[in-house]
């Protein structure tokens, strides 16, 4: 069986989901290549890629959310085509897609199977935690963004029997813990200097920020920024006493898998972030609506509080890639 897997590079959830599953696919013995498209990721994939395009990029802002101006900027619609087109999907017997929006409509286009193995195919269903607020345009473009045949979804919880519980990569699973009492960062939709005015507010914490927008380490106070480093980062939160993220995926899945304190800041205008929200604070886990100095009373006493949730992610990994192949016969495009 030859397989395309399809892997979107905007972020790091999805680059450490295929770090788990590709291995798996190998075991297997099928004929794997790999695609990644996007540019903003920080995770590399120690395995030979054969397709890279700039594929069609979220770019982060700084002031909480998507920098849609520059996201449009980037933007080739002629280039994204000519990835489409010249993309040989027919060669396989199947495309994986994590959320690639490239291979997607390549698949769509010619009717090639295209199964979706992404958080954001858990997050569109209806069985998924919801934000109070409807978002329709934010939905039509999750759901159009890279359409599937078929999809298996990954959410803090399994909502619905075509939906898995997180994938942990070993680094994490199989971590020793420990408490070294510093807080772990990562905000990528905020710049360094709001995140430095706000977290100097609680000078009795000492927190690690992991940053999307610089390019060398240096200490104000008692905030320490440094670079996105996959190394660097899996030292800090193994080690760390809480997690303050965004409500991206893999981050606080790993921090719920380790038990760690997690406390949460969903990107504006960005649906998929939102449900996590919704599905986190349902299980308990503190919500801030952005950073700013009208929520250090909020992040304070989430600092003060030793309330904590660990959820015991089982490996799915083979299971799922199990019955991935155990399907001999792949649903048609609607």
């Amino acid at each position: 069986m030859r397989i395309l897997y399809a892997i979107q590079g905007t972020g790091n959830g999805h680059l450490s989901r295929a770090r788990a599953i590709v291995p798996e696919l190998l075991r297997q013995g099928v004929s794997l290549d790999l695609l990644v498209s996007g540019t903003q990721a920080d995770i590399p994939l120690p395995y030979p890629v054969k397709f890279r395009f700039r594929g069609l990029s979220f770019i982060f802002g700084k002031q909480g959310g998507v920098d849609f101006w520059r996201t449009y900027l980037k933007a080739n619609s002629m280039r994204l085509q000519r990835e489409i087109r010249q993309l040989p999907v027919a060669d396989y017997d199947l495309v994986l897609n994590d959320f690639e929006p490239v291979s997607a409509w390549a698949c769509k286009l010619r009717g090639v199977p295209c199964w979706g193995v992404s958080h954001q195919a858990a997050v569109l269903s209806a069985a998924a935690p919801q934000p109070e607020k409807p978002d329709r345009i934010g939905r039509f473009v999750l759901s159009r963004y890279a359409p599937v045949s078929r999809q298996f979804g990954f959410h803090f919880k399994a909502y619905e029997p075509d939906m898995y519980t997180p994938v942990i990569r070993n680094g994490i699973r199989h971590a020793t813990l420990s408490d070294s009492g510093h807080y772990t960062v990562y905000l990528p939709a905020y710049s360094d200097s709001r995140i430095l005015r706000v977290l100097s507010e609680i000078p009795s914490v000492s927190w690690q920020v992991f940053s999307k927008h610089s390019h060398h380490a240096y200490r104000f106070g008692n905030v320490s920024i440094q670079p996105v480093s996959n190394q660097a980062f899996l030292e800090s939160i193994t080690s760390c006493r809480g997690v303050l993220s965004a409500a991206g995926f893999e981050t606080p899945s790993e921090a719920l898998f380790m038990g760690k304190k997690l406390c949460v800041i969903p990107m504006r205008a960005q649906l998929e972030q939102q449900c996590n929200a919704a599905a986190l604070k349902a299980m308990g886990v503190p919500v801030l609506a952005g950073l700013s100095a009208r929520e250090l009373p909020r992040l304070q006493a989430w600092v003060m509080s030793d309330k904590r949730l660990r959820m015991d992610y089982p490996d799915q990994t083979r299971e799922l890639v199990h019955r991935i192949l155990a399907t001999r016969t792949a649903p048609v495009w609607a």
